[in-house]
């Protein structure tokens, strides 16, 4: 969630740390920080709530802050309110080591009440301060900053991503990891630390993973790597696969935009190499196990987050109406605390677009200890997901800045398509059924550029409905985890009150809220479940809401009940998801750019979720 960076070389680390904290900005924050080491050895702090432009046009004589060895960071407030004096880095009492740290220190009132007792005066209502004291305390008898780290982090619960350094050493730069991510980057004569690659890839491609439980130092020339248990670690090192370019938004005024317009690409990068059209079938090579063993598959559980549990749902209807295999979808954070029953012959299945979110990480550690067979799917290269499931498959999304996500959505959507047209093929699909399905998923890309071509129907569409309250979004069948998706989106980044249902479940409850007023969107192609959503329009209409449907079939009566239609291709219903979202993700963006909002940086949001 927060985003830490920090540098050690031969140039001013001012500049770099700033530049990196701002590659960050899209992860959320609501405060900012950095400290360095200058010419004097004089350990200079500066930070502020609010945006980092106004941390750095606030820096006081930055001719002082002249040095090559800094750390800084964004701040998303858990402890403590978003002011200048929580925001990081911060110090001990004596002003010799300053920290900055992403994540949760379980036990922080613990440890401060010791350290109270033993004279420490703490200045905020962080518990990353207390990580400050406590180094501070251990260094004190200790030879090294990294010692002092290690003995320090040995009493510590709950997660972190730390940066420290010190004015008695100013060549050293010490990280740690614990259940947050931390990325070394490599370079010569110079090393960095971030806790996004985002932050390092313009100044190095050269990068090492940290796992958890690890340090590390860095100086201007080497690395040494170590546990919190002092033991030394051989770490390879792995090479960025992106260009910086793919983080601009080039022509578009927003990430979120660029990226729903990437869509097709993203979702032929999804599929791409991984159809057996001589076998109408799918490969997924991160797959590991052999044929035998996927076919004693007898149940799947899902678990995931936000955006991520609302494609594991449509990985349900996928996965059992394909390969006929019963599906639980779990959010992850709920899945860990309950006792839930995995049997030998369950697969675990945890998405997750950064591979880092936290709650989707504890629930992968709690399906592995009880014996389950993990498989991740994951945007992110090497990340924490990526390493800890027993097998897993890409999606091949490319860097999604905003924090609304959308191109993950439907390349999660169609990795899980690839993997139901798998099982299936395997248990009871047909070579026929199977090319079907195999020539339909060739083009998608192409219908999703049809849909986008209409964006200034859909803006038009938005201005009618910007200064609404609240919205309902209503589907069935494969296209309820839609509805869910559609109004997350709204709520998200435009912050009217949204909620998504099954439309037949409306009249159990929600339309009583139906009036005038109310604008509620219909996700109704022509399948099966058609003249049932129909009728529910119908209950709608005489209610006065304002309807939007998104459809695929023209002059059927829907126009007489519907105020705006936004048309979309037709496709099977197993992949309809992927079309039926889209007119969605463009109806929310405009609709929040219409009422003023940030829609790369929504209030109180952020990217990536690495706290509980």
């Amino acid at each position: 969630m927060c985003g830490i960076v920090g540098y050690i070389g031969k140039k001013q680390a001012l500049p770099i740390i700033i530049e990196g904290i701002k590659r960050l900005e899209y992860r959320g924050y609501d405060s900012s920080g950095l400290a360095v080491i200058n010419e004097e050895n004089e350990l200079l702090i500066h930070k502020r709530e609010g945006k980092i432009v106004d941390l750095e046009r606030t820096i006081p004589h930055k001719k002082n802050f002249n040095s090559n060895i800094g750390i800084a960071h964004t701040r998303w407030a858990t402890h403590g309110s978003p002011t200048t004096l929580n925001a990081h880095p911060h110090t001990g009492c004596k002003g010799i080591i300053s920290v900055v740290h992403n994540g949760i220190i379980e036990n922080y009132q613990v440890l401060r009440n010791r350290l109270e007792k033993e004279n420490h005066i703490f200045q905020s209502d962080t518990d990353t301060e207390v990580l400050a004291h406590l180094i501070e305390k251990f260094y004190q008898n200790s030879d090294t900053l990294h010692t002092a780290v290690r003995e320090a982090l040995s009493l510590v619960q709950g997660t972190f991503g730390i940066a420290v350094i010190s004015k008695k050493e100013p060549e050293k730069l010490i990280a740690a990891r614990r259940g947050s991510p931390l990325i070394v980057g490599i370079g010569e004569g110079e090393n960095f630390i971030a806790s996004d690659a985002t932050a390092l890839v313009v100044h190095t491609k050269n990068v090492i993973y940290l796992q958890d439980d690890e340090t590390v130092e860095l100086t201007r020339d080497d690395f040494i790597i170590k546990t919190l248990a002092n033991a030394e670690v051989e770490r390879e090192i792995s090479k960025v696969d992106w260009d910086i370019s793919t983080v601009d938004k080039g022509e578009f005024d927003y990430f979120m935009l660029k990226e729903i317009y990437e869509q097709p690409t993203s979702i032929a990068y999804a599929f791409r190499g991984r159809i057996m059209e001589d076998f109408q079938t799918s490969r997924l090579g991160g797959i590991n196990l052999s044929p035998e063993e996927l076919n004693q598959i007898k149940q799947i559980c899902i678990i995931a987050c936000g955006t991520s549990w609302h494609a594991g749902m449509v990985g349900e209807y996928l996965l059992e109406d394909l390969a006929k295999i019963p599906v639980e979808v779990e959010y992850a954070s709920e899945f860990r605390y309950r006792n839930p029953i995995l049997r030998p012959d369950t697969l675990v299945i945890v998405i997750s677009q950064s591979g880092e979110t936290a709650d989707t990480l504890a629930a992968l550690r709690e399906a592995r200890a009880r014996g389950a067979k993990v498989m991740g799917i994951t945007n992110v290269v090497g990340s924490s997901i990526a390493r800890e499931t027993d097998f897993g498959s890409y999606i091949h999304a490319g860097t999604e800045i905003g924090v609304a996500s959308t191109k993950a959505f439907t390349s999660q959507v169609t990795v899980l398509f690839l993997l139901s047209l798998l099982l299936g093929r395997m248990r009871h699909l047909s070579p026929g059924e199977g090319a079907k399905f195999i020539s339909e998923l060739q083009t998608i890309p192409e219908k999703v550029q049809q849909i986008l071509d209409c964006n200034e129907m859909i803006k038009k569409v938005a201005e009618q409905y910007k200064d609404a309250q609240n919205a309902l979004f209503l589907g069935r069948g494969y296209n309820f985890p839609v509805a869910l998706e559609g109004a997350l989106k709204l709520k998200e980044i435009s912050y009217i009150h949204a909620e998504g249902y099954p439309a037949a479940e409306m009249k159990h409850g929600p339309i009583a809220l139906i009036d005038e007023n109310m604008p509620i969107v219909f996700i109704v192609p022509k399948d099966f479940l058609y003249n049932k959503v129909i009728s529910n329009m119908e209950e709608v209409k005489a209610r006065k809401g304002r309807i939007i449907a998104i459809t695929n079939k023209a002059k059927d009566g829907i126009e007489k009940l519907a105020e705006h239609i936004i048309y979309i291709p037709h496709t099977v219903p197993q992949l309809m998801p992927i079309l039926s979202v889209i007119p969605l993700q463009l109806l929310a963006y405009h609709i929040a750019v219409l009422r003023g909002c940030n829609v790369d940086q929504p209030r109180n949001l952020a990217k990536s979720v690495t706290v509980e």
